[in-house]
């Protein structure tokens, strides 16, 4: 980030914030194996106790302790949502510069598949994809959130595409008698990089929702394991004995996350691109 834009990232108050939870939520969980006093899948001797001393934010019905299931749900939960979102650009870049590029029917066909799966709802048609690959783990869910993804990108990629094919540096490249290949990923590729790093920071926070979602559903990792969507489910499970300990931490986590990754990508975008600063 160049200076002028680290300028105007830097005024953007509401961005900092972003930044500041989605810095938050990093250390928790790159740290939890330091920050959680107890292993997030022993039971303790206690099961659904309120909050106290010991267990900071309760037991839930199984007594495992729900302060440490909440840190190790934050390496959980980011780990998807990064692994879709590289999936989603690992799939969605190449397309998109392609069709962009290309043009023609290869343009038609891909474009004619983005739309197809945008007509869609997001949660909806990962559901469905969840169900078609059967087992449900973490891996189900990334490449289900994943594929939801990668339209996104294609269509954002191939948007950048067609802004600068035609720029002056592209045509020198091509008079300079520089190969398509080179020319793609060395001239056009870097020069899009701006809203492909701001889709990909929005995009994590749609991917944390989408992956809590399908753990909601109980498409997701097994009940045991430690992670914010399993952890609301099985909440929900005891909301009628007023028991928020359990239901609170893992929404509020939720909620927090997607937020900070909102306001980082708002402020990203408005640094990259100050005509579109709000």
């Amino acid at each position: 980030m160049t200076g002028r834009r680290w300028k105007t990232f830097r005024r953007n108050r509401t961005a900092l914030l972003g930044a500041f939870l989605v810095g938050v939520m990093i250390f928790m969980a790159l740290g939890a194996d330091l920050l959680a006093p107890y292993d997030p899948e022993t039971r303790q001797d206690s099961f659904r106790a309120p909050p106290s001393s010991e267990h900071w934010l309760g037991t839930d019905e199984n007594g495992f302790d729900v302060y440490s299931r909440l840190v190790h749900g934050a390496r959980a939960s980011l780990w998807t949502a990064f692994a879709a979102v590289a999936f989603a650009l690992l799939i969605g870049v190449p397309l998109g510069l392609l069709a962009g590029w290309r043009g023609g029917w290869f343009d038609a066909t891909v474009m004619r598949f983005v739309d197809l799966m945008l007509a869609f709802p997001s949660v909806l048609l990962a559901v469905a994809i969840a169900a078609v690959l059967g087992e449900s783990s973490l891996t189900t869910v990334i490449l289900a959130v994943g594929i939801v993804l990668v339209p996104l990108f294609i269509r954002q990629v191939r948007a950048a595409v067609l802004q600068v094919r035609n720029l002056e540096y592209v045509a020198a490249a091509r008079a300079l008698g520089a190969r398509e290949s080179a020319i793609l990923w060395r001239t056009v590729l870097p020069n899009c990089l701006a809203p492909i790093l701001v889709l990909a920071t929005l995009s994590t926070g749609i991917a944390i929702l989408d992956a809590a979602g399908l753990s909601f559903l109980g498409l997701g990792p097994p009940e045991t394991s430690p992670e914010w969507g399993v952890m609301l489910t099985k909440a929900f499970r005891y909301l009628r004995h007023a028991e928020q300990w359990i239901l609170l931490p893992p929404g509020l986590a939720i909620s927090f996350t997607v937020l900070g990754f909102n306001l980082l990508g708002d402020g990203l975008r408005d640094a990259f691109d100050p005509r579109q600063s709000s």
